[in-house]
Formats: C-alpha cells, sequence, structure tokens
C-alpha cells in the first residue's frame, strides 16, 4: 500500500475560529437592584473561574467525528499516573493501569473503579528503585485474554482466568532482557506487537541494567517467533494499525524526536518502508507530555496523545481538532458499543461520545 502523502499543519489553519466546549465561569454575577448593596466579598472569598476541558474544531471532517454536542466526562480521577485503557465487551468494563501504583484499575458503568489487579508489573520482593513499576499497555488476545506490558518485571505477559498468576509471553530478545515493554496490540492475524522503550528503567537511556543497545519495535507470531520490526525510533511509544492492516503507526516521545510515525506492513508483517506522519514538537506550547499512546478509528482516523491534548488526524496527514485536557495525556481507547472514547491523561479518566467507532 503506497502511503499517503501528509498536509502541514499550518498557523493559518491553526487561526480559524475555534468551537469549545465546557467554559464555566463561576461568580461572575451582577447586581441590578436599587436596594443597598452588601459589601464585596473578600478576593480570597471570591471563587476562580475555572475552565473545563475542551474541544476545538480545525476542519469540518472533525464534525462528522465529534458531535457538536459532545462533553469530556471525567470518570475517575486521583491517580498517579494513569494509562493503557482498554474496553472489555465481555464484562462490560474499562480496565486501566496506574503504572505509579503497580495496579490495573476496572471501572464499570454506573458502579465506577475499584483495583482490578495488584501487583501489576512488578513483583519482585524488593521496593522497585524507579517511579513506575507498573503494567503499562493492555491489550485482549485472540482468545479474549489480558495481555500486559510488565515495567517492573520488565515483560510481556498473560493473566490466567484466576486473575492472579501470569504467563510471560517476551521477556528477552536473543537472551537479553527487553528494556520495559510500553504498548501492546494484535493483528487480525493473531501476531503481538509491541514497543519497547526504557522508561520502566529507574535511570531510563542510562539505566546500568539496561541490556540492549537499542529500543526495538517487535512482532510476536503465533508460532513465537519473536522479530525486531525496527531500531529506528529513539523511544517507541504508541503503536497501531490502520483498519485494513496495511499501515502501521508509531509514537516517538524521546525529546529530540517528538514525532509520530507511519510505516507499510509488509504481507509477511513484518515493515517495509516508513516516514514521519507528523510533527508534535510543534504542540510543545499546549501543555506538558509528549506523543504517546495512539488509536485509530474505523475510517482511519488517528486520535494520537500529545503535549496538553488528545489530537485527531485525517488519513492524509491533517490536524482536524483536538480534545483539550491541559495536562499530560497518555492514551485513549474506543469502548461500550465502540463510539465512546476513553482518554487516560495524567491523574484522571475522560469518556466521550463519538460519531465514529473504533477500529476492530
Amino acid at each position: 500500500m503506497t502511503l499517503p502523502s501528509f498536509i502541514p499543519y499550518t498557523a493559518e489553519r491553526a487561526g480559524r475560529v475555534l468551537i469549545r466546549y465546557g467554559v464555566v465561569l463561576a461568580g461572575l454575577a451582577v447586581a441590578c437592584s436599587t436596594q443597598p448593596q452588601t459589601a464585596p466579598a473578600k478576593p480570597a472569598d471570591v471563587p476562580k473561574p475555572q475552565l473545563t476541558y475542551r474541544i476545538e474544531r480545525l476542519d469540518p471532517r472533525f464534525d462528522q467525528l465529534v458531535p457538536t454536542s459532545a462533553n469530556l466526562e471525567k470518570i475517575a480521577d486521583g491517580h498517579d499516573w494513569v494509562e493503557g485503557p482498554l474496553w472489555c465487551k465481555a464484562t462490560n468494563e474499562l480496565l486501566f493501569s496506574d503504572v505509579v501504583r503497580n495496579a490495573i484499575y476496572q471501572w464499570k458503568p454506573g458502579e465506577g473503579e475499584k483495583i482490578f489487579l495488584k501487583p501489576s508489573g512488578y513483583t519482585g520482593l524488593q521496593p522497585f528503585p524507579g517511579k513506575e513499576p507498573g503494567s503499562n499497555g493492555l491489550a485482549l488476545d485472540p482468545n479474549g485474554k489480558l495481555v500486559m506490558c510488565e515495567h517492573g518485571d520488565r515483560r510481556i505477559s498473560r493473566l490466567h482466568d484466576d486473575n492472579k498468576t501470569k504467563t510471560t509471553l517476551v521477556d528477552r530478545y536473543q537472551g537479553k532482557r527487553i528494556n520495559s515493554p510500553n504498548d501492546v496490540i494484535f493483528s487480525s492475524k493473531g501476531d503481538m506487537y509491541f514497543t519497547d522503550p526504557p522508561f520502566g528503567l529507574p535511570k531510563a537511556f542510562d539505566d546500568p541494567a539496561k541490556e540492549l543497545d537499542f529500543q526495538g519495535v517487535y512482532r510476536l507470531a503465533k508460532n513465537g517467533k519473536l522479530t525486531v520490526l525496527t531500531k529506528s525510533l529513539k523511544a517507541p511509544n504508541g503503536i497501531a494499525f490502520f483498519p485494513d492492516e496495511k499501515l502501521l503507526y508509531l509514537s516517538d516521545i524521546a525529546q529530540d524526536q517528538f514525532k509520530w510515525h507511519v510505516f507499510e506492513v509488509k504481507p509477511d508483517g513484518t515493515l517495509g518502508k516508513g516516514k514521519i506522519f507528523g510533527d508534535a514538537s510543534q504542540f510543545k506550547k499546549n501543555g506538558p507530555g509528549g506523543p504517546d499512546g495512539l488509536k485509530v478509528d474505523a475510517q482511519g482516523n488517528l486520535f494520537a496523545s500529545g503535549p496538553g491534548w488528545l489530537y485527531v488526524f485525517a488519513p492524509d496527514g491533517t490536524h482536524i481538532g483536538s480534545f483539550v485536557l491541559g495536562t499530560a495525556t497518555a492514551n485513549c481507547a474506543f469502548g461500550e458499543d465502540g463510539s465512546t472514547l476513553f482518554i487516560t491523561a495524567d491523574k484522571a479518566v475522560y469518556r466521550v461520545r463519538l460519531s465514529t467507532k473504533g477500529s476492530k
């Protein structure tokens, strides 16, 4: 499949009138009575205006994906760093990781959240020396079993039916321990694809326990063969297929890279030519974080975490709109009937109803 040519994001398009939602102003009443007025409240007593999350629209194509009535709703809060959202249709629940707390949480509509699995990514007896011991990306394998990217234990594992014991799927490449797997997906053929940056290691790139001299993107075939697909990204992170699986999107969150990439997928499942899909460095002014987790809808639109926001790109690379969260945005996932988008950002989880559905 030929890689599409991409339309750059321009200042002219950024200057269009944007539709924003969710702006709440408190304490701005104007008194019109002729009766004597009470003394104004002290500055400390005046509620500050609060700006809630908003949606920005840059292109008419965005309106076809996100209804004008759409609103971001916070469904979970108070965490340390949430990641890896995964909708489980069979149990009608959302699972997500708190990487710092070494736990996976379960959220159900009408019930709220509770701990699903702890520990989720580090089972050592000694305290973990770094900041992110837990699981990160989550996925369901072809048999519906939960698969986890584990930072602390430096492996990808599959959870057994008892929701306690696990089987290690990958923890080494050519006899050397992998770094700290970040995100994972499965192809329709049942092959597992994952990214392996070093951010789960206490000192990341410079950690003395790091055994590999690269950060790879891998495929674990159904026959058990592990293949490095590319070493070209400095810190590969998010990963998602185009709906026909002829393209693979990847993000590179290294500070001197900050790019979204797209690669051709060959018939044998390996990667062909790649190119830059988008440059996230232009968005650094929008907030903390970087090009992190990403997902694709059924029409091939890319929903990509980036600095401060979740960015939406048309298949041709045009930035058509954003979900503005104002904080480091980690990942997203489609769920419920396929038209609900769940977003993990810093300490909280959000959801929003769309007009499009996630890619299967």
